[in-house]
């Protein structure tokens, strides 16, 4: 789906606040509330907006502490089965297959360095896991979304 400069105004002021209201956003890219409802609506449908969601600080949770983890998988191990098997386990927030001498990276997040040593621990004794290489984070130097504030696409030159 081609997306306009409307399109991405709009999805850059639902990425800054997803409960805005079609008026608020309306106001802002210089369109009518319906007329950014057409469009959310649009979006919605063509799945280039998946759905919304609530950005909750790690550390409320408790989560403090957080990890990098390289995996290196047995023969021919796919991606799926990579994912159905990590996806099992609440700390992985997300993961990826990557380029280089790892198969998958996942990113962790726990209470502390211990739950994040048990984490590693019930990742690397599944069958296809033949080791595992971890890096804890110590600070979070940029934590930006994808459609930053100022509405502009990273794909975009």
């Amino acid at each position: 789906m081609e997306l306009d400069r409307l399109d991405r105004d709009i999805i850059g002021a639902l990425v800054e606040d997803a409960r805005a209201t079609y008026a608020e956003i309306g106001h802002r890219v210089g369109l009518s509330a319906s007329a950014v409802k057409r469009r959310v609506d649009r979006l919605r449908e063509t799945r280039a907006i998946t759905g919304f969601t609530a950005r909750v600080e790690p550390a409320a949770l408790g989560w403090t502490t957080e990890a990098y983890v390289e995996l290196f998988c047995a023969g021919k191990t796919s991606p799926s089965e990579i994912g159905i098997a990590v996806s099992r386990h609440p700390e992985v927030v997300s993961a990826c297959t990557i380029t280089g001498e790892a198969d998958a990276l996942l990113h962790i997040r726990a209470t502390d360095v211990r739950h994040v040593e048990q984490v590693i621990e019930r990742i690397a004794s599944e069958p296809f896991v033949v080791r595992t290489k971890s890096s804890i984070v110590l600070s979070r130097l940029i934590d930006a979304p994808l459609i930053t504030s100022r509405n502009e696409s990273p794909f975009v030159a």
